[in-house]
């Protein structure tokens, strides 16, 4: 996994990330049970063999579905919500090959969160398998370590403070 996005801040048009995965038998055997897309192009040799790619291939939904995890766990991440997705097949993704999934903000309006993003997905030997643009609603920046760090303290600070105010009050009354 690779970006340059800092989740402490705002999405800024050039953030770019990435996510890679290996796709294997199991992969395209348990996305044929949970879609219900049992082509046999996807899980049959002997039919795949009969085909324009000669062997089987990767249902294109599970590389797409590479995006969403790109898009929903680091950038912009968790909270992340789609608005819409298109996608051009440009070439097939077999079982055994290690796609890389890259999106790229080009467009933000920081007044509604809407990120629009160019993505894209490459296997192994950096050919471009699959490209579009996604539109998502953007979650608010993370607090940053340090805020964090400083928001205990001040709390620490203003307790003693309130404790403080309480006891002056206390005696003041007696």
């Amino acid at each position: 996994m690779q970006t340059t996005y800092d989740p402490t801040r705002e999405l800024q048009v050039g953030d770019t990330a990435s996510m890679s995965k290996l796709v294997s038998d199991e992969d395209v055997r348990v996305f044929a049970e949970i879609s219900g897309d049992k082509n046999p192009v996807h899980l049959d040799d002997a039919f795949a063999a009969t085909t324009v790619f000669k062997k089987r291939i990767a249902h294109g939904a599970l590389s797409s579905a590479l995006i969403s995890a790109v898009l929903g766990m680091v950038m912009p991440g968790p909270g992340t919500i789609y608005l819409s997705q298109n996608l051009k097949f440009k070439a097939p993704v077999y079982i055994g090959d290690q796609i890389t999934a890259r999106v790229a903000v080009t467009a933000y309006r920081a007044d509604k969160r809407i990120a629009t993003l160019n993505t894209q997905v490459f296997n192994q030997d950096e050919k471009l398998v699959m490209e579009g643009e996604a539109v998502v609603i953007a979650p608010l920046p993370k607090p940053s370590p340090w805020y964090k760090k400083l928001e205990r303290f001040l709390s620490s600070q203003l307790l003693r403070w309130m404790r403080f105010l309480r006891l002056e009050k206390r005696q003041e009354t007696r």
